[in-house]
């Protein structure tokens, strides 16, 4: 049997992101939030308890799924670092120069001792709506030859009454967050490309960064 050969594409269920909303191959849609943490360290007895009941209480009252993605990856210094020697060349002060090369091994020597990660929180909000099952009375009623304009038209259409199902959701989450204190913000188009992309292409944070 030939083997058939498959870009990388094929195995990604990603459509395409239109207006921040990630549309898959399956129709269905998906909108991300990035979500801030909460320091429980910082708090009072009360304050966790008030925090924990706000937040089950948002669980509880969703009538639909959603996914908490929790993003952690090893903190890039490179560019911070390409940044002071670029400080140091422009510095006149000689002794400005030494002090700003001692604070740049200093830094080399912490972080790679220590692992500095950053984590990032994300909640995918998800809206599929109903298929009529091919074949079907219903489905045959509603079959009909489209051009190819009538067929872009009607794809924008479907699109926009799904978004329209999946932002009352959204907001849902957004209201259910704000009340257990945590800061939020919608992903748009650039945002959630950006996340992909890393997602699928992690190797490229590690790239090397060009220090003039």
């Amino acid at each position: 049997m030939a083997s058939v050969s498959q870009s990388t594409q094929d195995f990604v269920p990603i459509k395409e992101i239109r207006d921040g909303i990630v549309v898959l191959k399956d129709g269905s849609l998906r909108s991300v939030i990035m979500a801030s943490s909460v320091n429980f360290a910082l708090k009072s007895d009360d304050e966790r308890t008030s925090i924990l009941l706000q937040f089950q209480n948002f669980l509880n009252a969703l009538d639909f799924s959603i996914q908490i993605f929790i993003q952690s990856r090893r903190l890039d210094i490179r560019p911070y670092l390409a940044l002071l020697e670029q400080r140091k060349k422009e510095q006149v002060n000689d002794l400005m120069k030494i002090q700003t090369q001692e604070y740049v091994e200093f830094i080399k020597k912490f972080t790679d001792s220590t692992n500095i990660m950053t984590k990032n929180f994300f909640v995918i909000v998800p809206y599929s709506a109903a298929i009529l099952r091919k074949g079907g009375k219903f489905s045959t009623l509603l079959k009909r030859k489209e051009s190819g304009d009538q067929a872009v038209e009607t794809a924008n259409l479907s699109f926009e009454e799904n978004r329209t199902q999946l932002e009352q959701r959204m907001a849902i989450v957004e209201q259910g967050l704000v009340r257990s204190g945590i800061r939020i913000a919608r992903l748009g188009t650039e945002e959630v490309t950006e996340l992909f992309y890393k997602l699928f292409n992690p190797g490229e944070t590690e790239k090397p960064v060009q220090m003039n």
